[in-house]
């Protein structure tokens, strides 16, 4: 994998995890576990699919690279 692409999957991680905290801050949560709409949440299954595509090297069907 080249270092663009590597930066590239860690710049969309780090977009969706700032929406997620901004999220979080705006309903006065420190964890998106205390929000009711945890299963349903389209921000936090973006920041999901960022943090998994991003450990994974942008192999949506491997393990872990760790």
């Amino acid at each position: 994998m080249q270092e663009n692409e590597i930066n590239q999957y860690k710049e969309a991680l780090k977009i969706s995890k700032e929406k997620m905290q901004q999220c979080q801050k705006a309903l006065g949560f420190s964890s998106c576990l205390k929000c009711s709409k945890i299963l349903e949440c389209e921000i936090r299954d973006l920041y999901v699919k960022d943090a998994y595509t991003f450990l994974n090297g942008g192999e949506q069907e491997s393990g872990f690279d760790f």
